[in-house]
């Protein structure tokens, strides 16, 4: 079931997910590759600061899938906790305890059983920031001063070296300020660190060589007819999107021959407004720059 980012976003395409991110794929790739749009797979980094959380492991001792079934069966079977154990390999009491924990003998469920054990698997270490708070304002203190993760770290070892509660890895601060869930660091301090990414990438994670166009089956450039190359001809006309640093845009419509310039105002920068604005104003543009 899907729990982070917009519907649809299963376990198993998160699993997929993440691997992919490991192996250094962009977002926009990943997305294709999912057909997912990129805003849900950046959500779903984005919740866990681009780290991919580690998959809860069960113990060795602790009973799996396969043996809560056979309880299950043991139970609608009648036996005792005793013949079940004993088919199990296992004590009495781990069988006992394991059917008193879900319900009971009425109730017990193999799969709610195994579900449960998952859940409990999934509660989170408190991290060590969030234990020590002194240790915590010192390292804040030193993030609004746009010191590095490595530079905090060494500075508290240099000055704290014979105390393990007052030193901390440079990696556990970088994962403490990109985890969102945590809140323990503002997540605003990643705007002080040198990247000011908002989400943690792996030194290793590259998009070089990765086609991250979104346009699905784009004519290349080298198709360009040859009045259109020479300028020779009115009629060819160039399409762009400036972005402002206030959330405003605007589109352009060039004439590559003339140069004539028509400024398009745009509400937003979604396709749907782009399109529509763009298709309005090249009707009101003269007709000696109609396409050729």
């Amino acid at each position: 079931m899907a729990r982070v980012g917009r519907p649809g976003m299963s376990d198993v395409m998160k699993a997929d997910l993440w691997r992919r991110w490991r192996a250094g794929e962009s977002i926009s790739v990943i997305g294709r590759a999912l057909a997912k749009p990129p805003g849900s797979v950046f959500t779903v980094l984005k919740h866990h600061g681009g780290i991919a959380p580690a998959e809860p492991v069960a113990r060795a001792d602790h009973l799996n899938i396969q043996e809560r079934e056979a309880i299950s069966r043991g139970i609608s079977a009648g036996l005792s906790y005793r013949a079940i154990a004993a088919g199990l390999g296992r004590s009495p009491s781990t069988v006992s305890r394991e059917v008193e924990r879900n319900g009971g003998r009425d109730a017990y469920r193999a799969v709610a059983a195994q579900e449960r054990a998952g859940d409990q698997r999934k509660r989170p270490k408190q991290p060590l920031l969030d234990r020590n708070s002194v240790l915590r304002d010192r390292v804040v203190e030193w993030l609004e001063q746009e010191w590095s993760p490595q530079q905090i770290a060494q500075r508290l070892r240099l000055e704290h070296g014979d105390d393990p509660d007052m030193t901390v890895s440079h990696e556990t601060i970088y994962r403490t300020v990109y985890t969102s869930r945590w809140k323990i660091i503002p997540r605003e301090m990643s705007k002080k660190l040198r990247t000011a990414r908002p989400i943690r990438k792996n030194k290793r994670h590259s998009v070089k060589g990765q086609w991250r166009s979104q346009i699905i089956g784009a004519r290349p450039i080298t198709d360009r007819p040859a009045d259109a190359e020479d300028r020779s001809v009115t009629g060819h006309i160039e399409g762009d999107l400036i972005v402002g640093g206030t959330s405003s845009q605007v589109a352009t419509l060039v004439d590559r021959k003339t140069r004539y310039l028509t400024v398009v105002q745009l509400a937003d920068r979604r396709t749907q407004t782009v399109v529509a604005g763009l298709i309005d104003r090249y009707a009101w543009m003269p007709q000696s720059l109609a396409a050729p």
